[in-house]
């Protein structure tokens, strides 16, 4: 029981229903660190926003280590390097981590593992990622089978309490300080709006769980209303491992209406991940062969064009108000990502690379299962997705969806208009300094249709 045990923690920030941290505070001492590796994941190292939260998420989880006689060690380099020289400073035996499914952390898993004798467990996912098979042993490609059978393995394990008290080493080692991390922006500061948003941390998801609880039997009804905060806000919390699948739906799942909706998108959670094990590059290319004969748009135009969408000046409040509520908080309405994503790809017509790109470095939740998946699902290039001819209209959905105060909130120009105007502002209420659309919704679709025409004809 003397030997120190290390915990090696990635996007599993947390101390409770933490299978790799209950099981190594059973055999000794225990080690917790985080290592910073942007070498492994090459281009796909964390964002702006991600960067941010991580920096709170990890001043937090240090913070609830020292009450309970612990702490955490920061260290930065490629994690098999940094996990065998710890492993040799302080005699460890054992690491112990939680399983990941990207890609890059699949292949650090691998490299740890000739280095130190690694332990992996599940939990940050309802069931294991590529355990829930189909008749024919292999995993399932779509989506509703999936959730059918992963329901029926419902509900999930009960959620592991933590340990009262951490057995500490006999002696810490050196831990870089978060500070000389730089992960929170400072010229320009851009976070505030995020700051006021969101509590990153272990109790922080507590808190919005909490919250959530009250309202899980009405998500069906409220969840497609950008003016209502009818979602739950736990993704980024989901995505950093600061609350366990588990623990959320042993809170809600006797909510009773229609939490089984809010279920289901869990299980999606789940779905992502699954896909990722079948085809692991799902963030940069396309699932159907198809995609590689459309002819998206590039040069100047179309350069002038994402930059507008980005910036939230299309014309399309709705569009518009998604794309400002990113920026400013690092989160957009699960609704209006499907709008906005829809309009970057088909009226635009640019590829939903350059979205999914702006998403990952953007997104306080920018996961790269779910990220990919709902980017590929817009675009109808996913495994499981919408055809590419099905249209989102920006303007009807924002009347359909009672948009008009979540407009008001994000783009104040036009906060003056009344409710049958603010959807579509005509040219002569539309308040200077707000631009006109930067492309007609007839000509962008009818662009759009011509395009999969091509494609048709060179498949």
């Amino acid at each position: 029981m003397n030997t120190p045990v290390i915990v090696w923690l990635r996007r599993d920030l947390r101390l409770s229903d933490q299978p790799a941290i209950v099981e190594a505070a059973s055999k000794g001492p225990v080690i917790p660190v985080y290592v910073l590796d942007d070498e492994t994941p090459k281009h796909r190292r964390m964002g702006g926003a991600s960067r941010w939260w991580l920096h709170h998420s990890l001043a937090s989880l240090d913070t609830a280590l020292r009450d309970k006689g612990s702490r955490l060690i920061l260290r930065r380099g490629k994690c098999e390097e940094v996990l065998a020289d710890l492993a040799k400073e302080t005699g460890a035996a054992e690491v112990h981590a939680l399983h990941h499914y990207e890609p890059w952390w699949r292949n650090a898993e691998k490299a740890v593992g000739k280095v130190a004798d690694l332990h992996l467990h599940h939990g940050n996912y309802l069931a294991p990622p590529g355990s829930v098979l189909n008749g024919s042993g292999n995993p399932y490609r779509i989506y509703t089978p999936f959730w059918r059978s992963l329901n029926e393995r419902m509900p999930p394990h009960e959620p592991l309490e933590c340990p009262e008290r951490f057995a500490a080493p006999a002696a810490w080692q050196q831990s870089d300080r978060l500070e000389d991390w730089n992960l929170l922006p400072s010229k320009p500061d851009w976070a505030g709006g995020m700051r006021e948003m969101w509590q990153p941390g272990e109790e922080g998801a507590r808190q919005r769980l909490e919250d959530f609880v009250e309202e899980a039997a009405r998500y069906e009804a409220q969840r497609n209303l950008p003016s209502i905060e009818g979602t739950s806000f736990l993704s980024p919390h989901l995505h950093f491992g600061e609350i366990s699948p588990a623990r959320i739906w042993h809170a809600v799942a006797d909510a009773g209406g229609s939490v089984g909706t809010f279920l289901g998108e869990l299980g999606w959670r789940d779905y992502a991940q699954n896909v990722l094990l079948i085809l692991p590059d799902y963030g940069s290319r396309s699932a159907k062969e198809d995609f590689s004969f459309l002819q998206w748009r590039t040069g100047k135009g179309a350069e002038e064009d994402l930059r507008a969408w980005q910036r939230g000046m299309t014309g399309y409040p709705i569009v518009d108000a998604g794309m400002r509520q990113l920026w400013h908080t690092g989160w957009m309405h699960n609704r209006v990502r499907m709008i906005a994503a829809s309009f970057l790809i088909k009226h635009l017509l640019i590829d939903w690379r350059e979205g999914e790109q702006w998403f990952w470095d953007t997104l306080v939740d920018a996961d790269y299962g779910s990220n990919a998946v709902n980017w590929q699902w817009s675009a109808g290039s996913g495994v499981d997705a919408q055809m590419f001819v099905r249209i989102m209209a920006p303007l009807s959905q924002s009347e359909k969806f009672d948009a008009a105060a979540y407009i008001r909130e994000w783009v104040p120009e036009l906060a003056d208009l009344p409710d049958g105007e603010i959807h579509d502002p005509a040219p002569m209420v539309r308040p200077k300094g707000y631009p006109a659309k930067i492309v007609e919704h007839r000509d962008g679709r009818e662009r759009a249709l011509a395009a999969w025409q091509h494609v048709k004809a060179s498949g």
